[in-house]
């Protein structure tokens, strides 16, 4: 993504704090099939790798992880976003020149992808993501609160992901 080096965000812990704050991401992979999207609840694990390991699991229906990708993965975390009318703009009053624009915070994350379906490390990323989204819940659940059998019955129907980060640009306007 095009970013002038005004609106960049260079900081890892600034582009940490987005990540953990937009709870989702929109993983894309190249294949040979063209490019394949999938909007995913992640969990960042910040302390592996030098730019953090993304984890999340997808329905094993979804044909994203079949599709062996040509290159790395790209996980987009959209942040805040608004559009900026030109009437807040002093030059528009006095002189009229003002265009609208659209500021936004985005980080594009970057690095190789591995899809999983070992029943353990299924249950780890399940219970971390899990645990992650209902930190702030006055009524939490966790895994553990369904029944063990259940939970490994619905262990089959998902594919666990880790995506090693290597790099990620932001943009903040």
């Amino acid at each position: 993504m095009y970013t002038p080096p005004c609106f960049q965000v260079v900081d890892i812990a600034d582009l940490h704090r987005t990540m953990r704050e937009a709870r989702s991401a929109t993983l894309i992979t190249a294949t040979p099939e063209g490019l394949v999207r999938t909007m995913l609840p992640v969990v960042l694990d910040e302390s592996e790798g030098s730019m953090g390991t993304i984890y999340a699991h997808l329905a094993r229906a979804d044909p994203q992880w079949k599709l062996a990708p040509t290159g790395e993965a790209m996980a987009i975390f959209a942040g805040p976003q608004a559009y900026i009318s030109p009437s807040w703009y002093v030059t528009k009053h006095e002189r009229g020149e003002a265009v609208p624009t659209w500021n936004y915070v985005a980080v594009h994350a970057y690095g190789p992808v591995e899809f999983f379906d070992d029943a353990d490390r299924l249950l780890e990323v399940v219970t971390r993501v899990t645990d992650a989204h209902e930190r702030s819940g006055k009524d939490r659940w966790a895994v553990s609160d369904a029944p063990a059998d259940f939970i490994k019955a619905e262990l089959k129907g998902i594919v666990g992901l880790r995506c090693k980060l290597h790099g990620s640009t932001a943009r903040g306007r």
